[in-house]
């Protein structure tokens, strides 16, 4: 089994010009859409995971950003994703109902380019979700966002239909989406459906 941690935009648009992709796990429902308007799922989506978001800043985080408001502050380096990458298209809404207005020095492929670019110093803050802030184990620290700002990310996952491994397919979405699975996302952060 091959694994793809891609962007969720990037991995629909690839299922749609026809890459031999057996199941979608989106990081939002509109690109799961995209596809599933296309024709191409077998089955209807379902959830298997939420998620929220944190502001991310280097280790230490040396420009004491406390709150979604100082990362506007002028000479703070802050990158995000276009967007249609959903971590791009979740923080637009976050800063949007926070009324925090700022430009981004980048953006980003995907939510693992926000995360290097500020563990490696290049950037002071970026908008990810809470589970990538604990998965760089101690490399860069969360700010958390308040609860009435802040977005629950639902994940869909679905068989695509021109699998060619159609039970094998299946067997990874009960897996996933039954109690071991279950258990595995929540021990990295994931939010119950």
């Amino acid at each position: 089994m091959t694994v793809n941690f891609g962007a969720s935009s990037t991995l629909a648009q690839q299922i749609i010009d026809g890459a031999p992709i057996d199941v979608l796990a989106s990081a939002d429902e509109a690109n799961m859409t995209k596809v599933s308007d296309a024709k191409l799922l077998s089955d209807a989506p379902t959830l298997f995971a939420t998620n929220s978001l944190e502001i991310i800043v280097r280790k230490g985080n040396p420009s004491k950003i406390a709150s979604l408001s100082d990362i506007s502050k002028p000479g703070l380096i802050y990158v995000t994703c276009a967007p249609q990458v959903p971590i791009g298209k979740y923080s637009a809404q976050v800063l949007q109902k926070a009324g925090v207005t700022v430009t981004p020095a980048s953006l980003e492929p995907d939510v693992k380019s926000i995360v290097a670019k500020v563990t490696a110093g290049e950037a002071d803050a970026g908008i990810v979700y809470a589970t990538d802030v604990s998965a760089t184990q101690g490399a860069a620290e969360g700010v958390a966002i308040p609860a009435d700002v802040n977005v629950t990310a639902n994940y869909p996952i679905a068989a695509v239909s021109t699998s060619t491994n159609r039970a094998l397919a299946q067997a990874w979405i009960a897996f996933v989406r039954g109690t071991e699975g279950q258990a595995i996302l929540k021990s990295y952060g994931f939010g119950s459906p």
